[in-house]
């Protein structure tokens, strides 16, 4: 328990210190942003290239733990929208509640938790959350929610293009994809600027997290309390028991699954709560008060969730 608490206790302390800081008005919730702009824009695609630059491909791209995170997250979004439709919940909201369900903040609470559990693997494990996030769930889940709109002329072709292209235009994405064609290209990038990029994403694990706590304090807690649980409760609790259930069902299936840290990486990194930005993507289809209530909840249930979590697997 000793050792549980000193991985917890840390991410937690830190994201309560932005609540803090906020809630004192030590920093106000636009310095937040601009912080948060910063760990988004810079360091984390400094993270996220640098990690991936000096590895090679096959060591990047683990087709067993894509496998499993995808078919986790993909059966987290049917079950979810199925659930909640069956609730009688409208088009957009559904939507809204599987992105909430299956779209974990790998970034801004998985890299500090990794980065704490598995120092060694944590830039390879956000590499590989964050290429079955930004082409999958995440398109997928905008998709669903983009749908509720009429669509005025405009094919089901058309809405996905723009979508993918809206994510490719991501710095996080751009550092993404940056980082596999140096590492494709065979070249290796000269010892100052590895060293930059290395110091660059040493900011982003303490920073991001005060960030999410700060953000925490500007929150509206206005939604639908009832909805807004069973998007937090899927969140921590449906998500990572399907994605647990993948690496059982993927083998039966000829697939291939992570084994090792990998396999605890994969289960872990579905349990963290939805991204920051979730409340914003539902603001354009007018749920953000749902999200943000989704979010608030999954974050001060993942300090309890993650707990037992590691407790179990670590």
């Amino acid at each position: 328990m000793a050792e549980v608490l000193g991985i917890v206790f840390p991410i937690f302390a830190a994201a309560a210190l932005g609540f803090g800081l906020v809630r004192f008005a030590v920093f106000s919730p636009a310095d937040m942003r601009v912080m948060g702009r910063y760990v988004l824009h810079i360091a984390l695609p400094a993270l996220l290239c640098g990690a991936i630059a000096r590895r090679d491909m096959a060591e990047v791209l683990n087709p067993g733990y894509l496998w499993v995170f995808a078919l986790g997250g993909l059966a987290t979004i049917a079950v979810t929208y199925a659930l909640v439709w069956a609730q009688g919940v409208g088009p957009a909201r559904r939507g809204v509640a599987a992105m909430g369900a299956s779209c974990p903040n790998s970034g801004y609470v998985g890299f500090p938790v990794m980065l704490l559990v598995f120092p060694d693997l944590a830039g390879v494990i956000l590499a590989l959350n964050f290429v079955v996030e930004n082409f999958l769930l995440i398109p997928l889940c905008l998709l669903l929610m983009d749908l509720s709109r009429p669509r005025a002329g405009r094919s089901i072709l058309r809405v996905m293009g723009g979508v993918f292209w809206g994510l490719l235009k991501r710095p996080m994405v751009m550092g993404l994809l940056a980082g596999f064609a140096i590492s494709l290209s065979g070249l290796a990038l000269p010892a100052p600027v590895l060293r930059t990029l290395d110091m660059l994403a040493a900011s982003s694990s303490a920073l991001a997290l005060v960030v999410i706590g700060g953000s925490l304090a500007g929150l509206s807690v206005q939604g639908d309390k009832w909805l807004g649980s069973q998007i937090a409760l899927a969140k921590l609790v449906l998500h990572p028991a399907l994605v647990a259930g993948a690496l059982v069902v993927a083998p039966m299936l000829g697939l291939p699954v992570p084994d090792g840290a990998l396999a605890t990486a994969v289960v872990l990194s579905a349990a963290m709560p939805m991204f920051g930005i979730y409340p914003i993507l539902a603001q354009e289809y007018g749920h953000q008060g749902l999200a943000s209530l989704a979010l608030l909840l999954a974050t001060v249930g993942a300090a309890i969730s993650l707990s037992f979590l590691l407790a179990w697997l670590v």
